[in-house]
């Protein structure tokens, strides 16, 4: 199992932080799910800088992109999605999302998606959906909207960029890397905040 982030200028950090700390260090994983590849793609093999100023050498390109049902396509936020020079993966997402094929994204990558009709016909959310309708003339999918900070609808993940926990739980849950004992006291520790979740998921992990 394969998880393909895509590198973009101005990646959003706080955003997608939480999910590949945990998907990297496979610390909380069942141990029959440590298979999983975390590989970096974008349009070009350039460095790219993300908006805490990390810099980024993508693993591969897109046209080196072997995609399988069982992997995940992260988009994070950034500021740069309406550019020409992201059109590819855009247009690539749309066929996986149109193909049931598994797609996560974040804050303004929702919004390169919405341009490109990749929304229009699933359940989604964005930042909101007057600013949506806004920088997105051609988005079509107002009535597939949700005022929620996080969808996850079949195939599809979409997230508010104010909600890194909620859009990290939502993939980890899609992947069914942790067991759901885990999962749940890994959402209560960073959500509640009270020690109990953290006894918890310390004691999950021994039934795992």
């Amino acid at each position: 199992m394969n998880v393909y982030f895509y590198i973009i200028n101005t990646m959003a950090d706080w955003e997608y932080g939480f999910l590949l700390a945990e998907l990297n260090s496979k610390r909380y994983f069942l141990p029959s799910k440590k298979n999983l590849e975390i590989i970096t793609v974008s349009n070009d093999k350039n460095t790219k800088t993300s908006m805490g100023g990390f810099k980024i050498t993508p693993d591969i390109t897109i046209h080196e992109l072997d995609f399988s049902n069982e992997d995940f396509l992260i988009l994070p936020g950034a500021d740069k999605w309406l550019e020409n020079e992201h059109e590819e993966i855009l247009i690539k997402s749309k066929e996986f999302i149109n193909n049931d094929m598994n797609v996560a994204a974040v804050c303004g990558a929702t919004i390169g998606l919405a341009k490109h009709g990749a929304l229009d016909s699933k359940l989604h959310t964005s930042i909101d959906r007057e600013y949506l309708k806004m920088l997105c003339p051609e988005y079509r999918g107002e009535e597939h909207y949700k005022d929620a900070i996080v969808v996850n609808y079949k195939n599809l993940i979409t997230a508010s960029g104010i909600a890194p926990i909620e859009f990290s739980y939502e993939v980890i849950k899609s992947l069914k890397v942790f067991s759901d004992e885990t999962l749940s006291n890994w959402y209560g520790l960073y959500d509640k905040k009270e020690a109990k979740y953290f006894y918890g998921l310390m004691k999950s992990l021994e039934n795992s």
